[in-house]
């Protein structure tokens, strides 16, 4: 911007008193909102979170009077650099979330653009209607920006664009006056521009412009071809010249060249848009195979010809990512041998058989032309995971090890369907030529192909072929009139591009557009037109060394804990909502703060140790503030596509930070809960009584900065140890041993949950188990939440050393407490010194929970339904976090359905917000309590009173009981209660 924009603190002060909603101009929430989805980053001025429309306008009137820009954004995925910029991001996706109005007979909507895709579909089924456009992103994009990118998604072969659904858009245009533009007949279009303002003036210049012969004769011949619906490259004055006014027959509206426009033309407050009659019910996919790119761009024209309603493509690079990430490689199970590229084509009916019949039709002309080696028909109750593959292409790509990776700058291009295949065949040659082997995935039906080259932008090199190939795959699109964007927007990365892609003339057009319309240049600045070289605003300096920071965790893999924090590649996985399930990222669902995302904490994380100055380059408050909501979940570790792991960040944080600040006093009492309550079981009735009552329990409470409203956990009359000693040999067994089982007595059944021990022990043994248990050390889980790593070190090596020459395939080790078990699978092989790092990877296969111990033992047929049972019960099912990411619920539905008449219900919660100590600790009673009450708590309250409540975690059931007053169960307890 034109004006030092360094002088202007203390007018963001005043201005930061005079909004309803809230400004921040420090430097953490500066730093969460540099970075978008795409490789730019640019310090903005401040973020505002507007609340009004009021707001907009003194924002607007403040950006004019001191030379500065808004920058709009919703979820911030954008992938050309459109929501990055150095002015004030203006993010609506707080405040600005409503449905406003629905008419359901005349199948349209009003919302704000800050409404999710998905929630807004999650409202509409019930009258049968959806908003079509899906992309990607669709669990966390929203309609703004949707609208802003003209976006497109898998289904625009059959329901189109948005552009396409926009009725009518109210904006505030740059003089602060506020417009709704829709459809208006040409009297009324003569009317507007007899107006003496700026509205007036945007409708008389466009006239003016489009009115003569050779500017509408220079659109036509130098726009992308007809035949492609995608087609997002400038601003989009072709689609204006289908009115009445000039050469059609619809009805002018400027929502036509609104679509599109990335919010540098008005700021959108309200979008009204038409919907689609829900499609027909059953879905199925045919994925077929191919052992080249070229067969199956030839194969997607095929498809083109039969009523398919998404033809997707998979190549090889990414379906190669999936293997390694916990979540998703769950979802391969179609993938048969190792093809080059996979088609997902989707099919509807009314009936399985009807989409049936319509994909075997297509398999039958694929296999007599030759194409593809496999053709497997996924089935309706499985469509749903093999889309979240596809889904997950784009996170998927942060998995390629290393700086170099999947660079977003050619990966929009569109062309007609009958040109893909030798297209494809072009920018392959082209990329040769560069030494590169692209990344192939997306919408090959629409004749869009995701491509992305492999770059190091951190070296010099790689960014100037970073433009290079921008600039080859720009004129291999031109010589096939086609799309330099379908999709994602030109932003920053295209823009510099478009003058090739549409002539000078049309180029020179969109510069009088823009300036018309905002002659101030406050919006969004630098996008679509007069934009700075695409290779500038990187995200890392040329040539800039990634520094390395000593651990104690093993960060190798991600080749160190910087490098693990740079996977993140922004697309915002971390933002969904509760409704759309998994459990990332509870604190995020809660406050709805982009602090509070994986995303937004890899941002911080990457940001102060890539560039710090301090001798200890963990000690920054905006790091601790960023991680300060995080719980440890382990959402991250499965369902980020790039499998950033938070956790173990947090955890390396935690532990580098205490190394100048100390470790406070609760984290202490936290961290060294074994032997404290070691201590107190010593005299347990005396603990328990200072624990309980309310004067002593109390002091200790605000003492250790422990919530008022929590009731601390007891400690068990006797240890789960001493039980044992004395009474396992008296258990009633069965009369044949099938194996033996060590088992783990973590620190919280042996203390605390110790009835729930000798029930499981006492499970074990009646169903033909010989139950084991030597000494061994805590498992670290409180010394890890706490940051206490050298602790957890000692206790994870002393385990992995006594269970080294223990446990194996036959002889397993299992445990009950998720967290506490799960620690050998997760944190042990990377605490571990060197030498045993071999021995603990070892173990973590032979390492079971109890629910998955018994799965698999009633799989092998050990274990009988008979044994159980015929009482009816119905059961509703929380799952803990770490058991999710790291394991599979499905075990613990599978034992708890074991008595014939049990009926279990998974309820679709995500964390339970205890988290451990974390929804103990005063200042995160709140958010604790708001995570519990998004799915879970409502769920647990409306059971009925007959229903059991089954969680395998400690910190889950007294989470449910502070919360809802309900007794949660451990499922081993359900199963010993169920025992014949």
């Amino acid at each position: 911007m034109p004006s030092n924009q360094t002088n202007l603190l203390p007018f963001l002060q005043t201005l930061s008193t005079q909004l309803e909603g809230s400004l921040h101009f420090d430097s953490l929430t500066k730093t969460l909102y540099a970075t978008d989805a795409s490789v730019y980053r640019e310090m903005p001025l401040a973020v505002a979170f507007p609340k009004t429309a009021s707001d907009i306008q003194k924002l607007i009137h403040f950006a004019t009077e001191h030379g500065t820009s808004l920058i709009p954004r919703t979820a911030g995925t954008s992938l050309a650099g459109q929501c990055v910029g150095n002015g004030i991001v203006v993010d609506v996706s707080k405040h600005f979330t409503k449905i406003l109005e629905f008419k359901k007979e005349e199948r349209w909507v009003r919302v704000q653009p800050g409404v999710v895709r998905d929630e807004l579909n999650r409202f509409l089924k019930p009258h049968g209607l959806f908003f079509s456009p899906i992309t990607s992103t669709a669990n966390r994009a929203m309609i703004g920006g949707m609208v802003g990118n003209n976006s497109s998604g898998t289904t625009s072969i059959v329901y189109g664009v948005t552009r396409d659904k926009v009725i009518s858009l109210t904006t505030i245009l740059s003089d602060g006056n506020e417009v709704v533009f829709g459809d208006i007949s040409q009297d009324d279009f003569d009317r507007k521009c007899s107006l003496k303002t700026l509205e007036g003036k945007v409708y008389r210049q466009l006239f003016d412009e489009l009115n003569d012969p050779a500017a509408r004769a220079e659109i036509h011949a130098q726009f992308p071809k007809k035949s492609i619906h995608r087609r997002n490259t400038g601003y989009a004055v072709d689609e204006l010249l289908k009115s009445e006014l000039f050469e059609g027959k619809e009805k002018f509206n400027f929502c036509n060249l609104l679509a599109g426009s990335e919010g540098t033309l008005a700021f959108t407050t309200e979008i009204k848009i038409s919907l689609d009659p829900l499609p027909e019910p059953v879905e199925i996919v045919v994925a077929a195979h191919f052992q080249s790119i070229h067969q199956s761009m030839k194969s997607a024209q095929v498809a083109m010809k039969h009523p398919a309603t998404a033809v997707e493509l998979m190549d090889k690079i990414i379906l190669d990512c999936t293997k390694e990430s916990i979540e998703y490689s769950k979802n391969r199970y179609f993938v048969e041998g190792d093809p080059e590229a996979l088609l997902m084509i989707e099919f509807r009916g009314k009936t399985l058989e009807e989409a049936t019949a319509k994909g075997e039709a297509l398999i039958a002309e694929l296999k007599a032309g030759g194409y593809g080696y496999a053709y497997p028909i996924i089935e309706p109750a499985m469509v749903a995971s093999a889309w979240a593959l596809r889904a997950a292409g784009l996170g998927l790509l942060g998995n390629i090890p290393g700086d170099p990776k999947a660079v977003a700058c050619i990966e929009d291009t569109a062309v007609d369907i009958e040109d893909l295949a030798d297209y494809i065949d072009e920018v392959d040659a082209m990329m040769d030529g560069f030494n590169q082997k692209p990344v192939h995935y997306a919408h090959a039906g629409a004749g869009e192909i995701h491509l992305r080259p492999i770059l190091d932008l951190k070296k010099s090199k790689d960014i100037e072929e970073f433009y290079q190939i921008s600039k080859a795959s720009a004129e291999l699109v031109k010589k096939y009139q086609g799309s330099l964007s379908g999709e994602h927007g030109d932003g920053r990365v295209r823009a510099a591009f478009i003058p090739m892609m549409v002539g000078e003339k049309n180029y020179e057009l969109f510069r009088r557009i823009k300036s018309t319309w905002d002659p101030k240049n406050i919006f969004n600045p630098g996008k679509i037109v007069d934009a700075a070289p695409m290779n500038q605003f990187l995200r890392y300096e040329p040539e800039m060394e990634t520094p390395e920071h000593e651990t104690v965790l093993d960060f190798s893999a991600a080749g160190g804990i910087l490098r693990l924090a740079e996977k993140c590649n922004g697309t915002g996985d971390c933002r969904k909502l509760p409704e759309s399930g998994g459990t990332m990222c509870p604190s995020y669902m809660a406050t709805r703060n982009e602090k509070d995302t994986t995303r937004g904490r890899a941002n911080v994380l990457r940001e102060f140790l890539t560039l710090d100055k301090k001798e200890n380059a963990f000690d920054h408050p905006e790091i601790k503030e960023a991680l300060d909501l995080c719980l440890s979940c382990k959402g991250c570790t499965s369902e980020c596509p790039s499998n950033v792991d938070m956790a173990s960040m947090k955890a390396e944080f935690l532990y580098q930070y205490q190394k100048t600040h100390g470790v406070p006093l609760r984290s202490k009492a936290f961290g060294y809960i074994n032997e404290l309550n070691e201590f107190g079981s010593k005299v347990p009735a005396i603990a328990n009584f200072f624990l309980k009552n309310g004067l002593t329990g109390g002091i200790m409470k605000a003492i250790l900065g422990v919530a008022p409203e929590r009731n601390l956990p007891e400690i068990s009359k006797v240890s789960l140890r001493s039980w044992y000693k004395k009474n396992y040999a008296l258990l009633p067994g069965a009369a044949e041993i099938i194996k033996s089982v060590y088992f783990f007595v973590d620190e919280f059944t042996n203390h605390n949950d110790t009835a729930i021990g000798i029930k499981a022990i006492s499970l074990l043994k009646k169903l033909g188990y010989d139950v084991k248990i030597v000494e061994h050390e805590e498992s670290g889980r409180s010394a890890l939440s706490k940051g206490l790593l050298l602790k957890a070190k000692k206790h994870a090596e002393a385990n992995v050393q006594i269970f080294d020459k223990l446990i194996d395939g036959n002889t397993p080790l299992i445990g009950l407490e998720p967290s506490a078990i799960l620690s050998f699978r997760d944190e042990y092989p990377k605490i571990v010194s060197t030498d045993l790092v071999p021995a603990a990877k070892k173990l973590k296969f032979h390492v079971k929970l109890i629910d998955e111990f018994l799965g698999q033992e009633l799989a092998a047929g050990n274990i009988k339904a008979s044994s159980f049972t015929q009482e009816i019960k119905k059961i509703k099912l929380h799952g803990h976090c770490h058991q999710k990411a790291l394991s599979a619920m499905s075990w613990t539905q599978k034992i708890l359905s074991l008595p014939e008449n049990y009926t279990v219900e998974t309820i679709p919660s995500g964390c339970c917000g205890m988290a451990g100590s974390f929804g103990y600790e005063v200042e995160h009673y709140e958010v604790s309590q708001q995570i519990g009450e998004l799915i879970l708590f409502p769920a647990v309250r409306n059971a009925e009173s007959t229903t059991l409540i089954a969680a395998p975690g400690t910190s889950c059931r007294h989470q449910i009981a502070d919360g809802t007053g309900r007794k949660a169960m451990h499922p081993v307890e359900i199963l010993f209660d169920a025992l014949a």
